[in-house]
């Protein structure tokens, strides 16, 4: 067969097919695409921002790494993808100097947890804001596909981990095993895609003002109202709004909402021609919290520095606990700068609230004396910023401490019970207001007794306050601007925007993303597949450069009679092919 062949293609010309239906399988294998996989899911990345020259939270954006778990990252080439309930302070310090990205995936039902996890949870979202982090931070709201890809790494993790364990204690092959465990194991790939960290230097804080007066608006000039509300004694009324926390989603804005409550319900009363007060409310709600150093009341008073006959400043301040258990939220504290005198608006004021809140729903006042520590990067509470401008303010707030980690977080429990308890806050501090602004008539002096004055129509609406919890910044609707139209009068707008030189603050974009994970072979796969290969096509061409001597010890191998016949039937069956 051999010595007749006209060249070595020939000797194949009968059977490659079934060679090649032979081969073939093992080339799609070799050859297939190590992407067995993909899912797509939409993240947040973490809170950028600069405040004073300091820079916080995430730095950057751009993400293409091999993921891993908690357990089993090493390098800058892995990205952690993990459940936050899982991580902890320590391994958050490692992972931010050490691994090259973290996706973190966010409970299902926080509400549902138990006390000892919501504190993990919030002390570990304080300890993330509470500096820079040079990797990309992103977070997914609770999606069973994520949650079945980390039960699924942390499960390959464990496997292996335990393989290696029992190697080791085996000794001999456990190299090889480990190799093999490595060359057989899926991983999956992490792409962030449509992600940017430019700085907005456009944005800015919008601070809404608006104003109900004891008197009739004149039509012909300002100027009459100016003189008018300064001789009038005043009292301000300020909140913020929380347009983001540790990414940028909207939190319930129970301040905010109970805010525009008390517009309401003093609305009506300066529309009541017998009980309109003696007094000029002004409403102050800012777009910038204790995140941004409150640089929106900070703004407002820069460019009103000229307010006279102000009695106090009430501050609201995470009024209502949105993350805390519900049995938590039955004491209110009254924060100020400095212990207020005998007699005073201020002191007056305290001891009317302490006797409300205490009479219509057994919630107990508690005053905080904390002094103004001017060295700090960032202010405690609202009120200051109006005290180092020396005027009489104080903050109220569920929170005994300006450092309490629930103060800023983006979860809540459930929100009927959130809605219940801002009722309640906000109709003590309705009667409260009421009570102060008419003492001559609903309070007992000698008794030391008040009177409901807010009751049947002029009760606070929960319905309204619901409505108001979602509020968006001015910015992106007209919802808070018509409110405050709706109840007040004299509505203003101003913004504060980051200078061009060393600018107070500065946000940034890119706050949303998609996430792309894919389930792939790890790289060693590569490795040994391209290895593999070479060995083929190597031990191919050497078995054609030597085909002639590997014929021969062929031949030498077999009986001659065998060999006779072999090649007795194989030339018989060249003869038939090439008749045919």
């Amino acid at each position: 067969m051999f010595e007749e062949a006209d060249n070595f293609a020939d000797i194949f010309r009968g059977g490659l097919p079934y060679y090649l239906l032979l081969t073939l399988p093992i080339l799609i294998l070799c050859s297939s695409n190590p992407v067995l996989a993909s899912s797509e899911f939409a993240v947040h990345r973490m809170t950028q921002f600069d405040l004073n020259g300091v820079s916080f939270g995430c730095r950057s954006s751009s993400l293409t790494l091999e993921a891993r778990s908690l357990y089993s990252w090493k390098t800058a080439r892995h990205c952690i993808v993990a459940r936050l309930q899982d991580m902890t302070i320590d391994g958050l310090k490692e992972i931010r100097q050490k691994a090259g990205g973290l996706v973190l995936l966010l409970p299902q039902d926080v509400a549902s947890m138990s006390g000892e996890e919501k504190d993990h949870i919030n002390l570990l979202e304080q300890a993330m804001m509470a500096e820079a982090i040079s990797i990309p931070v992103y977070f997914s709201v609770y999606n069973p596909e994520l949650e079945n890809i980390i039960d699924d790494i942390t499960r390959s993790t464990s496997v292996t981990n335990r393989q290696n364990h029992h190697n080791n204690r085996a000794g001999g092959d456990s190299a090889l095993s480990e190799i093999f465990n490595f060359i057989s194991a899926n991983g999956y790939q992490v792409v962030i895609s449509g992600a940017s960290h430019t700085a907005n230097k456009n944005g800015k804080i919008p601070i809404i003002q608006g104003e109900l007066a004891p008197y009739k608006q004149p039509k012909k000039s300002a100027e009459v109202n100016l003189e008018q509300s300064s001789k009038v004694p005043s009292i301000v009324i300020a909140a913020h709004l929380k347009t983001f926390g540790l990414y940028n989603e909207y939190p319930l804005n129970v301040d905010a909402a109970v805010l525009m409550a008390l517009a309401d319900i003093f609305s009506k009363l300066h529309n009541m021609t017998n009980a309109i007060p003696k007094y000029r409310l002004l409403f102050l709600l800012s777009e910038s919290g204790q995140i941004l150093n409150f640089q929106g009341i900070k703004k407002w008073l820069d460019e009103n520095n000229q307010l006279q006959n102000i009695e106090f400043v009430l501050c609201l301040d995470t009024i209502t606990e949105a993350f805390a258990q519900a049995e938590e939220n039955n004491t209110l504290f009254l924060h100020v700068s400095k212990p207020p005198k005998e007699s005073t608006p201020l002191s007056n004021f305290f001891k009317y609230l302490k006797i409300i809140g205490l009479k219509y729903y057994n919630i107990t006042i508690e005053g905080v004396h904390k002094k103004i520590n001017l060295a700090d990067k960032v202010l405690a509470w609202e009120h200051e910023r109006f005290s180092i401008k020396r005027l009489p303010a104080f903050t109220l707030s569920a929170l005994s401490s300006a450092k309490s980690p629930t103060r800023n977080t983006i979860f809540k429990r459930n929100e009927t019970d959130i809605l219940q308890h801002a009722a309640i806050n906000a109709k003590i501090i309705a009667e409260t207001l009421s009570t102060y602004i008419y003492s001559s008539t609903v309070l007992n002096a000698t008794e030391g007794e008040v009177y409901e004055i807010l009751s049947g129509e002029m009760q606070i609406n929960s319905t309204l306050i619901k409505t108001y919890l979602n509020m968006r910044s001015a910015l992106h609707n007209n919802d808070l601007k018509n409110g405050f139209e709706k109840y007040l009068q004299n509505i203003k707008i101003i913004y504060d925007k980051p200078e061009g030189r060393d600018p107070d603050f500065m946000l940034y974009e890119g706050h949303n993303a998609n996430l792309n994970i894919y389930r792939v072979k790890p790289a060693i796969f590569d490795l040994f597949l391209t290895i593999g290969i070479c060995c083929y096509l190597t031990s191919i061409y050497f078995s054609i450069q030597l085909f002639s001597l590997l014929y021969t010890m062929i031949c030498n191998a077999l009986p001659r009679s065998s060999t006779i016949d072999f090649m007795n039937n194989s030339h018989s069956d060249r003869h038939k092919f090439k008749s045919n």
